[in-house]
């Protein structure tokens, strides 16, 4: 009679051990499914501003072709405020600056509104730019390797800048950023 009792109690403790399983996998679904709610273009107003950052190592410069505004950012990470209209018409007119991720977003619904997430699955952040630099070769030549032909360009451009300031000294790296960007950084 025991042994029938203790197949109870575990009987009782795999159906509860399930349910709580059930129950935490049940919430963890319902988290996942909140996070990647989907944009849905009617419930966002296209004419409020947003913060348009500069992901070109430069001066940058954008002519609406809508209203013939121009928007000029000075140097790499500065902002610009502009309607999600103009984003919208820029997609349609000048695709580069997204191809190439010379306009870069803070806030993530942006790129997912405006339909470009693709090419800023791989793109580096302007304020965690330089921390490419900080990765071992192995490491840095796969992040290369994945970021967009507008990218790979400013992190060949901040790469001078950083070795002409002595701040990348490594030689690992340094090779491993020539041969990756296909480019040569130091004269030998």
């Amino acid at each position: 009679m025991p042994n029938t009792q203790r197949t109870r109690k575990n009987n009782n403790h795999n159906a509860n051990t399930n349910n709580v399983e059930a129950l935490v996998s049940e919430q963890t679904e319902e988290k996942a499914s909140v996070r990647r709610k989907p944009i849905i273009p009617k419930d966002i107003d296209a004419s409020q501003f947003v913060t348009v950052r500069n992901g070109f190592q430069g001066k940058l410069v954008y002519v609406s072709k809508r209203t013939g505004e121009t928007f000029i950012w000075e140097e790499f990470g500065s902002e610009q405020e502009m309607e999600l209209r103009e984003l919208r018409n820029a997609k349609n007119s000048y695709k580069t600056f997204f191809v190439n991720n010379w306009f870069m977003f803070d806030e993530d619904w942006i790129v997912d509104y405006l339909g470009v997430r693709q090419y800023y699955r791989h793109a580096l952040p302007i304020d965690g730019f330089d921390d490419v630099f900080k990765q071992k070769p192995a490491e840095l030549k796969k992040t290369i390797n994945a970021l967009s032909e507008g990218q790979k360009r400013s992190v060949a451009y901040r790469a001078k800048e950083l070795i002409s300031e002595h701040k990348i000294d490594s030689l690992s790296v340094i090779t491993t950023l020539e041969k990756a960007l296909n480019i040569e950084l130091i004269e030998k």
